[in-house]
């Protein structure tokens, strides 16, 4: 099977660039593979992704090499199974509440003797049963890797113990689930909150383990490298279309001689507000 981007540069101490597709369209995971970037999340947890449209959007990632990263819900494990069998490189596992439900992730996505994962050998995975079954179950498991999401503000005082479990890569705070259990929706900058993201930091470090996360733009993504974050995911391609389309219509409604559009007052505020 091939290699995965983000453990190589794991390996190497280096940090890899993320992004959300949400747009359910092979062409736009193709192109995205090639531009370079090292992960795309496949969110299969909120979007109605299916299983045959994400194996599509999954091979056409393969053209440039870009891992693909996919969420599925929480319990999901036969789904897990077979996005990874489908040739996902990482799971993103959502609202973990504590180390034996860590473990359970592990036991589904990871092959004997790390953990209980069934095998199949015969999809992209494994090369189509091209690649010899003692070295597909080996590089299967030295080339996948699990993200751990800590999203609800109880499954804090297990974090620790989540970070120890074997077979667990990284861990991440889902800041927006987080904000909205703990009282403050959507706001980012509550001192919980980066309380949180820092507890869930340190909970990885101390393991020796890496973390991800989340950011809102490039400054944000340049410090969470600088502060030792081994995948970031900044924007998705829903909001740049959003950005991009709402930009134009603002253009048009504000150039000379052009007629008057309708746009979105609050769409257009919000964009004024961010340039």
């Amino acid at each position: 099977m091939s290699k995965s981007k983000v453990l190589a540069n794991l390996r190497r101490h280096e940090p890899s660039l993320g992004v959300a597709l949400h747009i359910n369209s092979p062409d736009v995971f193709e192109m995205t593979s090639q531009l370079g970037f090292d992960a795309i999340w496949l969110d299969m947890e909120h979007h109605a992704t299916g299983l045959e449209s994400a194996v599509n959007l999954i091979r056409a990632a393969r053209i440039g090499g870009a891992d693909v990263v996919v969420r599925p819900g929480k319990g999901e494990f036969m789904r897990l199974g077979r996005m990874l069998e489908a040739g996902a490189k990482g799971i993103m596992y959502p609202r973990c509440s504590s180390a034996e439900e860590a473990r359970e992730v592990v036991q589904w996505a990871k092959f004997a003797p790390v953990g209980k994962r069934g095998c199949d050998a015969s999809g992209p995975d494994a090369n189509f049963m091209l690649t010899p079954l003692d070295t597909y179950l080996e590089q299967a498991n030295e080339e996948t890797f699990l993200i751990i999401q800590i999203e609800d503000p109880q499954a804090l005082d297990h974090v620790d113990e989540i970070a120890a479990v074997e077979g667990v890569d990284m861990l991440m705070l889902g800041p927006g689930d987080f904000s909205i259990l703990s009282g403050f929706p959507g706001q980012f900058d509550h001192p919980r909150l980066l309380a949180a993201h820092e507890k869930v930091i340190a909970a990885a470090e101390n393991m020796g383990k890496r973390w991800a996360a989340t950011c809102g733009s490039i400054a944000q993504a340049k410090e969470y490298v600088q502060r030792g974050a081994g995948l970031v995911f900044h924007g998705c391609d829903l909001v740049f279309l959003k950005q991009c389309l709402t930009k134009t219509v603002l253009e048009w409604s504000t150039a000379d001689g052009m007629p008057t559009a309708a746009p979105n007052a609050e769409s257009l505020k919000n964009y004024q507000e961010a340039q």
